[in-house]
Order: structure tokens, then C-alpha cells, then sequence
């Protein structure tokens, strides 16, 4: 199993933060951001790990090397001065991932759930964390039904956790959805309306995640979720 781990972004609502630090490398608890997802996935297994960068991307390596020290192998798909969104970057990267579906890790989040659960899931085209719309975003994403399909109307709605299983064909029709972006050297374009387009067609499923989980949207959820850490690691000392 590899994974994606989004890092590419210039976290722009963390400013002045993020000026000269990438947002998955900011800490909480004591460790990066990111590297919380490192070490979870190196516990159910996972051998590779693509990181997409492009703010500050020299950090990255200088930080986490070549992931010898959590028994992964880390693979860097540098996007340039430039974002390429998440469906650029998933596109720009996917020769580094293979043609099985992937774990996808958003790395300005951090969530509890257990990997070798999510690995283990069947996927058609993508199979989506969900968690309950947060109070900065109360109205949700997606609606899950009662036989874990996802689908972009219906109500009750939840929050995509930014973790999931994708398959390499979710890709597949972006030319189609994104035609003007078709000739660029570099796409660049969202994963969001591919999801959508293939929640349409009944071929993207999920399950709510009830455990931790957290957007780091914001210097002040930073700091709650770097509190919060901290004392659960006190208490575990005590």
C-alpha cells in the first residue's frame, strides 16, 4: 500500500505562520503535522509515501529526509513555485503511486482513524473518511446513506475528513471536466469535482469516523490541538 500525503499548499489563513514554514511541517504535541500521518502509516504497513510540495518545498526534505527513520520509503513530487490544487497535484504524482488505489492524506489535518481499517476497505473509485461538520463549517459536504454510498445532495450531510482510498481511475475523465487545462504543461485543477461527478454515477462510498479529528485551518486551532496534545501526553506520563 503508498499513500499521498497533500503538502503543497501556501496555508495562507495561518499566515504569519506559514511565511516560513510549510503548514504540515508546523507543530502540535511536539512533532509536525505531518508527521503524525508518517508514523501511523508506517504502523499498518505502508511502504511509500508521496509528498506533493510547492511552498517552501526545500523544507520538506530537510525535515522528514528520505523516511528511513519511520521505515518508509519517501518520494517528493515537486510542483514549482505554483500549487497544482489536488487534482493536479494527484495527477502530477500518480507515476509515483502505481495502479492500486492509495491511502490520500491531507497534511493540514490530524485524525485518529486506523489506516489498516481504511486500507483494508473495498473501493471503486474513492472511499471518503467523513467526520461531523465542524462548527466553522457547519453545513457539511456530502451525504452518506444508509448502505455508505456518498452522494453531493441529501441531508443528513457530513464533513469530508480529507483522508481517504482513491483509485488511480478517479482520474480518469479529467480532460473531460477540466478541457481547459487539457494542453497545460502542468494541469492544474480540483479532485473535488471528480468526486462529485463520480458520486453521480454511484461509485464513491465511505463511513463516518466518530474518533479524532481536527482542520488546522487556523493559528488558534493550532494552538487547541497543540494543548490538547501535550496534556493527553502529560496525563499518559502520569
Amino acid at each position: 500500500m503508498r499513500a499521498l500525503i497533500f503538502a503543497a499548499g501556501r496555508g495562507e489563513r495561518m499566515r504569519p505562520l506559514t511565511l516560513h514554514t510549510p503548514k504540515p511541517l508546523l507543530e502540535a504535541g511536539g512533532k509536525p503535522l505531518i508527521v503524525w500521518h508518517l508514523e501511523r502509516l508506517a504502523r499498518v504497513g505502508v511502504s511509500d509515501v508521496v509528498i506533493n510540495v510547492a511552498h517552501l518545498a526545500e523544507q520538506f526534505p530537510r525535515v522528514l529526509g528520505d523516511g528511513k527513520r519511520w521505515n518508509l520509503r519517501i518520494h517528493y513530487s515537486d510542483e514549482g513555485p505554483e500549487p497544482l490544487e489536488t487534482g493536479g497535484g494527484m495527477l502530477r504524482a500518480l507515476p509515483l503511486l502505481g495502479d492500486a488505489p492509495f491511502v490520500v492524506v491531507n497534511g493540514d489535518v490530524y485524525c485518529d482513524v486506523d489506516f489498516a481499517a481504511l486500507a483494508r476497505q473495498p473501493v471503486d473509485l474513492a472511499h471518503l473518511v467523513m467526520v461531523a461538520p465542524p462548527a466553522f463549517a457547519p453545513l457539511g459536504d456530502f451525504h452518506l446513506d444508509a448502505s455508505g454510498q456518498l452522494h453531493r445532495e441529501g441531508a443528513p450531510r457530513l464533513t469530508y475528513a480529507g483522508v481517504g482510498l482513491y483509485h488511480p481511475g478517479l482520474l480518469r475523465e479529467w480532460k473531460t471536466l477540466f478541457p481547459e487545462q487539457a494542453q497545460a504543461e502542468t494541469p492544474r485543477f480540483r479532485i473535488a469535482p471528480l468526486l462529485q461527478h463520480a458520486m453521480d454515477a454511484g461509485r464513491v462510498s465511505g463511513f463516518a469516523h466518530h474518533g479524532r479529528w481536527t482542520d488546522v485551518g487556523t493559528p488558534e486551532r493550532l494552538r487547541a490541538l497543540d494543548e490538547s496534545l501535550r496534556a493527553e501526553a502529560s496525563a499518559a506520563r502520569q
